[in-house]
């Protein structure tokens, strides 16, 4: 059994920051369980462009307010408390937070927690044997 708290967690190589959006790595792909978890802020007034080639993502919001765009179609949504969006098919997309948007996020495979956006929006597909 795994019992992890945030506070835990900030300030560690697990609190991963970018210039939009700060990402705190609860589960990892080096626990084994197939997935990995990861509370995410989307900082307001930022749009970050993403494109997940490698990874399905699931999307909760669980505060705040943006806008989540198919780059691919145009077709936009409005992210809110209990909103999820599913990545289920590697589109790319963008987020526009209006507020700051804090998401619990599921990725499969799991993350290793080394993974930062490429200048695609792309995290690399990296292993524990990569470490």
């Amino acid at each position: 059994m795994i019992v992890r708290s945030l506070d835990e967690i900030i300030g560690t190589e697990r609190d991963v920051q970018a210039p939009t959006w700060c990402s705190r790595r609860f589960v990892l792909a080096k626990e084994g369980v197939g997935f990995s978890l990861h509370e995410t802020i989307l900082y307001a007034g930022t749009e970050t462009k993403m494109w997940y080639a490698n990874h399905i993502e699931a999307v909760y919001c669980i505060d705040g307010e943006g806008e989540l765009t198919n780059d691919e179609t145009g077709e936009k949504h409005e992210i809110k408390p209990g909103v999820m969006y599913l990545l289920n098919g590697h589109e790319h997309h963008t987020l526009r937070a209006h507020t700051d948007v804090k998401t619990v996020c599921v990725f499969n495979p799991p993350c290793t927690g080394r993974e930062v956006h490429d200048e695609n929006g792309v995290y690399p597909l990296l292993t524990e044997e990569d470490a």
